[in-house]
């Protein structure tokens, strides 16, 4: 027996007429009524009382409905559920996110990718752009949002957000006081940064920056979470340089401010293997790519308290 006998079955006993079921099935009625006699005869029951004038289901007829309706519907939601999921509008998706993404354009792609794709479980994982880019190799996360440069041949790599790197000073430093920061300046600082593995691109940049004011920075402490860099620095343990975004995490005694180079950039990119492509994926890079567009015309946060 085959889903379309079910239907063959459940539409004569909508219409109790044989004739009006097979215009219905675009079907013509003789073979539409052997049909059903072989379905009877499969099931070892009669299904309906037929006469010349009437058509009526019996008891096993009824029972047998009730169950081919439920199995129906089954059928119809399964089919639905596929099309969904090839549309990209059901799914999981594991999303990583380096911290300083969360200062700057991720919360909003989370709340547009939510109202327009509510089918979606989404799964955010946070990481350090070197443990991002381990978890999208072995497969477990489908995306994630990482810091500049990164060069792996087998990421699509697409750039959403670009920004200045500022300075972050213990409150009372002695540069507290400058409008803009000289790179220079900084030279017998103290530096807190991240260990190197966690992010090697962006490490080297803040390093090369440093060495083109004619320096190499004194580290002095290093940490692995943004917000615990802004501690150390609160806590006059040294300086650090730091995505201009980040200064949304509100940390009392720390002062931020802008260096006087304009050159030192720094991106914010969204992540995923080539080879893992799928309408979920591309759908959530759409809604990045969306929020990239809006943060480019809008005016940039001004280095503050």
């Amino acid at each position: 027996m085959e889903i379309r006998h079910l239907r063959y079955f459940s539409a004569v006993a909508e219409h109790l007429h044989f004739g009006r079921a097979a215009q219905e099935l675009h079907i013509s009625q003789p073979p539409l009524s052997q049909q059903i006699r072989e379905m009877e005869e499969e099931l070892g029951v009669q299904l309906f009382f037929r006469t010349k004038r009437r058509v009526e289901l019996t008891d096993a007829g009824r029972v047998f409905l009730r169950e081919a309706r439920l199995i129906l519907d089954q059928v119809s939601h399964a089919v639905q559920t596929a099309q969904r999921s090839s549309r990209g509008e059901t799914g999981r998706l594991v999303v990583g996110f380096v911290m300083s993404a969360t200062c700057s354009v991720l919360p909003e792609i989370l709340r547009v990718f939510r109202e327009r794709y509510p089918g979606v479980t989404l799964v955010l994982e946070e990481a350090t752009t070197g443990g991002g880019l381990a978890a999208l190799r072995e497969k477990r996360m489908h995306l994630c949002f990482l810091r500049l440069p990164i060069r792996d041949e087998k990421l699509a790599i697409e750039t959403i957000l670009k920004e200045s790197l500022i300075v972050a000073l213990p409150e009372g430093h002695r540069l507290s006081s400058r409008h803009k920061v000289p790179m220079a300046q900084l030279a017998d600082e103290p530096f807190v940064l991240f260990p190197r593995s966690h992010g090697p691109g962006f490490y080297d940049q803040i390093v090369a920056f440093c060495h083109q004011a004619g320096f190499s920075p004194r580290v002095v402490q290093e940490a692995s979470q943004m917000q615990t860099i802004l501690s150390l620095v609160a806590a006059g343990i040294g300086v650090a340089l730091i995505p201009e975004s980040v200064q949304n995490l509100r940390t009392d005694r720390i002062v931020y401010r802008p260096l006087q180079e304009r050159t030192q950039v720094t991106g914010l990119a969204i992540a995923w293997l080539r080879a893992s492509t799928s309408p979920l994926t591309d759908h959530f890079v759409a809604v990045a790519r969306e929020a990239g567009m809006k943060n480019v015309s809008r005016p940039r946060n001004r280095a503050r308290r």
